[in-house]
């Protein structure tokens, strides 16, 4: 092989992993706790929280007909976040993963989330599903980017971290639909 044959060959393969290279993210975790949020208005069929995130870094979490909403940064009411649940009735995990990327000025700044989320069943005798779902963070543009069946997945975490760093890059929320990764058995969706 020749040095001309080389270079291209190194260049190809240096685009190709530089997706992965340039996403060292970080997995940090925050413990959810309605009890330990503030409540910032309640209505008939449910409640808004401000609840700690990671760093400080806002997270909202909003309750309505039984179905929860999850969305980040100071703008979070008017995120698409704000706005998306599933169509079952569904509750939260306790945990919620923060995926940050390290800045030289601001230090460690959360890029995305995967929190898991639990789907009530259509018939009474089904199980409850899981769901991982991975949600961009960025202001003016945060939403959800993929959810992994947490359930009919064995690797679904490594599922969700990948889709983040394979997703969340780029991300318009405006124009792109959220991504089913891995193995899907839930109803409904």
């Amino acid at each position: 092989m020749t040095m001309r044959s080389i270079v291209p060959a190194l260049l190809a393969i240096a685009v190709s992993t530089t997706g992965s290279l340039a996403q060292e993210w970080q997995s940090h975790y925050t413990d959810i706790a309605l009890e330990e949020c503030t409540l910032l208005s309640t209505y008939e069929l449910g409640a808004t929280w401000a609840c700690p995130g990671y760093k400080g870094y806002p997270l909202m979490i909003m309750e309505g007909d039984l179905r929860f909403f999850v969305s980040y940064g100071f703008g979070a009411p008017d995120e698409m976040a704000a706005r998306q649940s599933f169509p079952q009735f569904n509750t939260i995990g306790e945990r919620l993963e923060w995926l940050t990327e390290e800045h030289v000025e601001r230090g460690s700044m959360p890029q995305a989330t995967i929190l898991r989320y639990y789907l009530e069943p259509f018939e009474m005798d089904d199980p409850i599903d899981q769901v991982l779902v991975v949600t961009k963070i960025e202001p003016g543009n945060t939403c959800r980017v993929a959810q992994v069946d947490a359930l009919r997945n064995q690797d679904a975490n490594s599922l969700a971290r990948e889709a983040a760093v394979k997703f969340v890059p780029g991300w318009d929320c405006e124009t792109m639909t959220p991504q089913t990764i891995g193995q899907w058995g839930v109803e409904g969706l």
